[in-house]
């Protein structure tokens, strides 16, 4: 029989695993307990989408969480480890039109699945927390949260530009829109200005941006500085470009000035042209008024059909307008142009240009051939024509301002603007209000009604549901196109009424779900939240999830805590204490993906070597927070690890306690077995207790897999014995059902409790001390501990008196390391 054959026969892991998931089934293990006393630790994985089979992104994202779960447990938490779906979203409409099956079929049928495999990696999640945003109950308390929003003023309506497909007369959402068409037929898309609705995050900004200060080492910072410049705070002056006379005239004096903000009044001097949005009204009357050429109108139009992402990443293209502008300080005339750079949503949608000192602007001036002013001397050079000084300096041709630097300008031009009523400080973010509305039917319906007599009216009963009998073709909205559901009777003066048949951005289910998870099952039907539970398991201790969440799940969950808080749901402001951003799982170098063909099937390697085998594998080839690059023989190496744990079980005295070790007439392979087991225990406490950063679970596997190999190389049957009782609760994180499997039949599972560190291991009979002669080794010495510094470096010199051929000019003592000489 070969070793393989041997191992297959002493480990059956599908066996082993579906016995234990039956028994932490049956015993509901990992139910959080409704005792408040005991200390608390929630721990969350940020929940999948239910696209169906889970991948290795998946196993990597959540065995790192059951770890945490486990090893808290077994400490003696009480651990809210819950998992849930993050069901409503476009991919459940896409299949419906390939499959011709209903999305909601399709979304129950892949969470089916999902559940499964996650359960078969042996994952204790809590089987009474599991929630799916689709469910209408969830919507129940999202359309409440939204209606009292509503009402506090913290939603709006207006109208703003989408992608719109003129052949399916559909909204697209960016990623439906592949090289400016329609991902479907091909169609060229077009920006079509409709009604949104909008939450007020913008009125969160401040409190946002201040309330990272809080989450300074809790989460890494690099996530922490994506939300900074997210939020974008910067400030400087408002004010506005009067439009000359002539200008003025043209417009029939709608509009008489333009108004503009800049973090950079220090470069006033080098404006040389302004730069409006193709959305602008001065655009708008010019087109109107028949004032632009045919060119000129149908350029304007190409950039406005484009989307903001899409003229974001576009070359700056310009249009110059029959309109000047009188710069406030020099009273010279300055030209106004079009650009696809400047966006309507973003401040007044108009920008003034200093192409000397910007790179942009120095970029579009070259290309259209306009004026370049330096002003600003910076790191010596006053260039500003070859290429742009965007750097702090040194002011000239800046009139009384010359000569100053770039922070004693800003501050005077401001003061200056203030004194005279032309302008005024002005702190400004980049952060946009969270635009909510999608034009879909597999989301949250937005409960409100449109009367012709009494306007938007919120809905009554709740929830409002989807209707099913619906046909997804892709082309328009179902629920505009539906026979019945969006006729209502006005729940104010029960007039025929029109139901609102937008749809909330799957953003708003993920924004508050962990709050859910807290309510315990049976409580859901009466209200959002358990004060007692909410307060206790609140905030999360841990959250996991990819980096790619940094900015849009994360700020938008932040918000979503505070916009709650503010309306008396909760009162904490922050909902994720600590974050963690596992890296991604590679094949060959690249992302696993299906176009790409580096797929590893989870069910391929749970079928082969077992779900312990794929938790160690993904657990031990990197960090949590680094990329795992995919490795055939590591996946071996680590099911060979499993397999020795097993054929070794045999030398184990079984025991219900640790056994107690005589020191005294130990070997000095028992001894270093001894120090080797207990270390990996102390590195699993002190990752634990934070003192290392990042959670490296590797680390910790590795020093189990020395610790076995030690323990296995010397004689005593206790040692051993100490051995597995310890590895095996440390394992349990990692590989739980052979390590439950084990400490039942060995420990009767009485290992699965705190264990306390013996420091005894740790005093060493003897100490090795390197010993060198200027700098080079030249032998080594076994050193008792209890001897002097001045003998020690005695018997380094005995040892190595040969190499000692001057005078010793100085002697170098490291204590416990090394013992140098220099001659």
């Amino acid at each position: 029989m070969n070793k393989k054959d041997q191992h297959k026969e002493n480990y059956n892991p599908s066996l082993i695993e579906s016995k234990w998931q039956k028994i932490w089934h049956d015993e509901k293990a990992f139910e959080p307990s409704k005792d408040f006393s005991k200390p608390k630790k929630y721990i969350l994985s940020m929940f999948p989408y239910p696209s169906g089979a889970i991948h290795m992104g998946h196993v990597r994202n959540y065995c790192i969480g059951d770890v945490m779960a486990r090893y808290y447990r077994i400490h003696g938490f009480n651990v809210l480890h819950p998992i849930g779906f993050d069901a409503f979203g476009m991919p459940a409409e896409n299949a419906a039109i390939k499959h011709k099956i209903h999305p909601k079929t399709w979304t129950y049928s892949n969470m089916d699945i999902m559940l499964k495999e996650l359960n078969a990696i042996g994952l204790s999640f809590s089987q009474n927390c599991v929630l799916e945003t689709c469910d209408p109950l969830y919507s129940k308390y999202e359309q409440e949260f939204f209606i009292q929003a509503w009402k506090n003023n913290l939603v709006y309506r207006k109208k703003a530009f989408l992608n719109w497909c003129p052949n399916d007369l559909t909204v697209l959402a960016n990623e439906q829109v592949v090289d400016g068409k329609c991902w479907r037929c091909d169609t060229e898309v077009v920006q079509k200005e409709m009604y949104q609705y909008y939450l007020k995050i913008t009125d969160y900004a401040e409190e946002l941006l201040k309330d990272l200060e809080s989450l300074e080492g809790k989460w890494p910072q690099q996530v922490l500085s994506m939300q900074r410049n997210w939020i974008g705070k910067s400030e400087g002056l408002e004010f506005s470009f009067e439009l000359d006379l002539e200008s003025k005239n043209m417009l029939d004096d709608k509009i008489t000035n333009l108004k503009v903000y800049t973090t950079r009044p220090d470069t006033l001097y080098g404006v040389s042209y302004c730069v409006v949005a193709p959305e602008h009204e001065i655009v708008s009357i010019l087109i109107e008024k028949q004032l632009l050429s045919k060119d000129a109108i149908r350029n304007i139009d190409n950039i406005k059909n484009q989307s903001e992402k899409d003229r974001s990443m576009a070359d700056k293209e310009g249009i110059e307008l029959p309109v000047f502008l009188i710069h406030p300080l020099t009273n010279k005339k300055i030209p106004l142009w079009v650009s696809n750079f400047v966006l309507m949503s973003y401040g007044s949608g108009a920008v003034m240009s200093v192409p000397s000192h910007d790179e942009r602007d120095f970029e579009f001036a070259k290309k259209y051939n306009l004026p370049f002013i330096p002003v600003i001397c910076a790191n010596g050079e006053n260039d500003g024509i070859n290429k742009a000084n965007t750097e702090d300096g040194i002011l000239f041709n800046s009139d009384i301002y010359s000569n100053l630097t770039s922070k004693e300008a800003r501050k005077k031009i401001i003061n200056f603007f203030e004194k005279n009523n032309i302008g005024k400080r002005t702190i400004n973010y980049k952060l946009r209000d969270w635009g909510i509305s999608r034009q879909r039917y597999w989301g949250t319906p937005i409960p409100l009604i449109h009367c012709e007599k009494c306007g938007i009216v919120e809905e009554r009963n709740l929830p409002v549901t989807l209707p099913e009998d619906i046909e997804i073709t892709g082309e328009g909205n179902p629920l505009e196109k539906h026979a019945t559901w969006k006729y209502v009777k006005c729940p104010k003066c029960n007039a025929d009424s029109i139901r609102e048949t937008d749809t909330m951005d799957t953003f708003m289910e993920s924004s508050w779900y962990f709050l859910h998870y807290t309510t315990p099952k049976e409580l859901r039907e009466k209200q959002a939240f358990c004060k007692d539970y909410l307060e206790y398991f609140m905030e999360v201790d841990e959250y996991i999830g990819g980096i790619e969440h940094a900015i849009l799940h994360l700020l938008y969950a932040r918000f979503f805590t505070k916009m709650l808080r503010d309306l008396k749901y909760i009162n904490f402001n922050e909902p994720f204490s600590n974050l963690l951003t596992q890296g991604m799982v590679l094949k060959n170098g690249a992302k696993m993906s299906k176009s790409i063909g580096n797929i590893v099937e989870p069910s391929d390697i749970i079928k082969t070597y077992g779900a312990d085998t794929a938790r160690l594998f993904t657990l031990f080839a990197a960090p949590p927070t680094y990329a795992l690059e995919w490795n055939d023989e590591g996946v071996k190496g680590c099911y060979k690890f499993i397999c020795r744990l097993i054929d070794r079980k045999n030398r184990v005295i079984k025991t219900n306690v640790i056994p107690k070790i005589d020191t005294n007439n130990l070997t000095k392979d028992s001894k270093v077995a001894r120090t080797k087991v207990y270390e990996a225990l102390q590195k699993q406490q002190s990752i634990f207790a934070k003192k290392i950063d990042g959670y490296p679970f590797n680390v910790v596997i590795a020093a189990c897999m020395e610790a076995h190999n030690a323990i296995s190389s010397q004689d005593n049957d206790l040692v051993f014995t100490e051995g597995y009782f310890i590895l095996l609760h440390i394992l349990e994180g990692f590989i739980p059902h052979i390590a439950s499997e084990l400490s039942k039949e060995l420990f009767d599972l009485s290992n699965f409790k705190p264990i306390q560190i013996d420091n005894r291991v740790f005093i060493k009979d003897e100490i090795n001390y390197v010993v060198s002669v200027n700098g080079k080794k030249r032998g080594e010495i076994l050193i008792n501990p209890n001897l002097t510094q001045e003998e020690i470096i005695n018997e380094a010199k005995r040892s190595v008196h040969k190499w000692i051929t001057k005078d010793i000019k100085k002697e170098i003592y490291v204590k416990d390391k090394l013992v140098n000489f220099v001659l």
